[in-house]
């Protein structure tokens, strides 16, 4: 039995907050959702509202918070290009002072705290796949850099407090995710791909559609938080957590229109800046140090994905 713990979970009303919150729930821990509904939903949490060991705070991190928890999950940060494109200082912001101010707070009160760092740390990479001691190849001035290199900076901030205030640290590094809840507006392929096939609309692929992307379920990776938060304290990361399948943008085009049943087309539309043209994790790391791999294959991931879109569209 997992002993009952007090956990915060900033971007909890997000896509992986709001299922991170949900699993948590189930191992019966108290959980605040602390969230400032940029991008998060309240639909994403109507339903645990009623649970007494939730609780649901509005608050941005760019500013100090106070409170007493055993854990804290830092998930805050718009992650999809339109939304951190949209205000790209606050997107740094978000990364870099959310971060010293989730850390100040888990140093005063001696807590564990996780970082979802993200792929895009290693940009457009020239390693393939990515292991986690690969450096990265980010241009620190385009237009996605408001948000690669503030993850970047909230990792030395994550491996400073560990190192010179003993911090008890945990950091991954999450590739592509999809599942229920993420945002019908988000400008992320899976998510944007289902929206156009259920609406009737073209699918809008980017250059040829021979780049590559690994798709994880929801599921698979709240799994490998949960496994990952659980780990000895010596035991930092950073780990990848992703779906090592790797797709071309082509083949999921084509898969979506085959799951809906759409009659759409494909339109080709030229490649955006600083897009990577692949992007696979090695999840030796994740595999050895707490026995984690994703079970859910894409078509298994992208039923309940599409239904989920169904009916939030009414289509």
């Amino acid at each position: 039995m997992t002993s009952t713990k007090r956990i915060a979970v900033t971007g909890g009303a997000g896509f992986l907050g709001s299922h991170l919150c949900e699993k948590l729930l189930d191992q019966g821990h108290e959980v605040l959702c602390i969230d400032n509904f940029f991008t998060g939903s309240k639909q994403n949490i109507l339903h645990l509202l009623d649970n007494p060991l939730f609780e649901q705070i509005r608050h941005d991190v760019t500013f100090p918070l106070y409170l007493e928890v055993d854990e804290i999950y830092n998930l805050a940060c718009p992650a999809s290009p339109i939304h951190y494109q949209f205000d790209p200082v606050q997107t740094t912001k978000t990364s870099v002072h959310g971060a010293i101010n989730m850390l100040g707070l888990a140093k005063r009160i001696k807590a564990k705290i996780f970082q979802a760092s993200t792929s895009e740390v290693y940009g457009d990479p020239q390693i393939h796949p990515q292991p986690e001691t690969y450096w990265g190849h980010v241009n620190p001035n385009g237009i996605r850099a408001c948000y690669d290199e503030g993850k970047r900076c909230a990792e030395t901030l994550f491996f400073d407090y560990h190192r010179q205030h003993n911090l008890k640290i945990k950091i991954a590094r999450i590739f592509n995710t999809y599942g229920p809840r993420m945002h019908p507006n988000d400008g992320r392929v899976v998510s944007n791909f289902i929206v156009q096939a259920l609406q009737g609309e073209p699918l809008t692929v980017y250059g040829d559609g021979s780049q590559s992307r690994s798709f994880c379920y929801v599921d698979d990776l709240i799994e490998g938080f949960v496994k990952f938060m659980d780990t000895d304290d010596d035991f930092t990361g950073p780990v990848n957590l992703g779906n090592p399948g790797e797709f071309t943008i082509l083949e999921l085009a084509n898969k979506v229109i085959e799951l809906t049943g759409s009659s759409s087309d494909i339109l080709f539309e030229p490649l955006p800046g600083d897009d990577p043209k692949q992007r696979q994790p090695d999840i030796t790391l994740a595999k050895e140090k707490f026995d984690w791999e994703p079970g859910i294959k894409l078509a298994a991931g992208l039923k309940p994905t599409i239904k989920y879109f169904s009916e939030l569209l009414g289509a």
